[in-house]
């Protein structure tokens, strides 16, 4: 008997945060969330984000999409979804189509595991794998030097054993970047995120200051547009280079692999257009051996890494796992281990519908 998708919806949620966050200074974050349920009552749930706003268009989009391809048709792999939703896009661009494209993805992928009661990374072809997380929560481009050294210190005694600092190619990034170096044990690895706030001059500057601390990486110094920008300033700094999280498919990252002008690969779930993409992109990483750190959610990229050897680390930014139930977190030693409930486990907070959904 033939199995469909009886029920497809789309809304939006409004959740504000407690202040500006982050080297961008966000206040809020607009959630799509998609629910599905098939001809058997399995169901799944799944999720995009825009960072700042601007979310009812990416649910408009969603809702459009689970109507003509979705909702009442026969259940087909998510791989296969995901190739049906992004080649209705061929005239309109990636764009917000890949943000709507997210939601629907996760959620599909978390009802094909339940059905095979599988946990995700299961489903996926993977197995479980623990990784290292590295603290990236609550430090800020301006941050005063001390305020920083207190949350990086914080983070080591949590058994992180990296810290990614933000900065914006200024003069006063140098007192930070110094201070929190001096300050963090030896085996405590240090990053620095700047952004997209510098022209590449700034970034030739501060990828000196950076590798004069051993730094690990440095993180969006440019525009992620700034192609050529990238592969100067890779092909003459000692830092390795990471970007990605703007970026939208494999194949906005796919000429900076083959430049060889990034090392770190970032994908962001809403951004990349969901699971299926974020696999590709690691898999065509792996092909190049390059490193794969996915842009926040570790509770649901640590399944896809099960996966995906290319991807060797896991960020600690809770900006969504507020609206999380019970989400996953680090051990003892700073690392992270995906759940092994069938899906990928993510759970609403009870009452988190109705407190941040809203009418469009």
């Amino acid at each position: 008997m033939t199995t469909t998708l009886k029920r497809a919806t789309a809304e939006l949620w409004d959740f504000p945060l407690s202040g500006p966050t982050g080297g961008s200074g966000i206040t809020g974050v607009d959630v799509i969330v998609v629910d599905l349920e098939d001809s058997d009552g399995v169901t799944g749930t799944g999720f995009s984000y825009v960072l700042g706003r601007g979310g009812k268009t990416v649910t408009h989009a969603a809702r459009d999409m689970l109507s003509r391809f979705v909702e009442g048709q026969e259940i087909v792999p998510p791989q296969a979804l995901w190739r049906r939703l992004a080649g209705s896009l061929n005239r309109l661009g990636r764009g917000v189509g890949y943000l709507s494209i997210a939601a629907i993805d996760v959620a599909m992928w978390d009802l094909y595991a339940r059905k095979q009661k599988m946990p995700l990374y299961q489903a996926l072809g993977g197995v479980a794998k623990t990784l290292p997380v590295y603290g990236s929560g609550g430090f800020g481009p301006t941050q005063d030097p001390d305020a920083a050294v207190d949350r990086a210190l914080e983070y080591a005694d949590m058994g992180c054993t990296a810290v990614k600092l933000r900065v914006a190619g200024a003069p006063a990034d140098l007192a930070r970047i110094q201070a929190v170096a001096e300050a963090l044990p030896d085996d405590v690895d240090i990053m620095a995120d700047a952004n997209e706030k510098c022209d590449l001059a700034r970034a030739q500057w501060l990828a000196n200051v950076l590798g004069d601390v051993n730094a690990l990486w440095f993180e969006e110094p440019l525009p992620a547009h700034d192609a050529n920008g990238f592969a100067t300033l890779a092909h003459t700094c000692s830092v390795p280079i990471a970007t990605g999280e703007h970026h939208q498919g494999a194949l906005e990252l796919a000429p900076l692999m083959a430049d060889r002008a990034v090392s770190i690969l970032q994908p962001d779930l809403a951004m990349m257009g969901g699971i299926t993409e974020s696999l590709r992109l690691a898999q065509v990483a792996e092909h190049f051996n390059l490193v794969v750190s996915p842009h926040f959610l570790p509770a649901l990229f640590i399944h896809l890494a099960g996966a995906a050897p290319a991807i060797r680390w896991m960020e600690h930014f809770p900006l969504l796992e507020p609206l999380f139930d019970n989400p996953v977190s680090m051990d003892a030693d700073g690392n992270i281990s995906p759940s092994d409930k069938p899906g990928h486990g993510i759970v609403w907070a009870d009452g988190a519908r109705k407190e941040f959904g809203t009418e469009l």
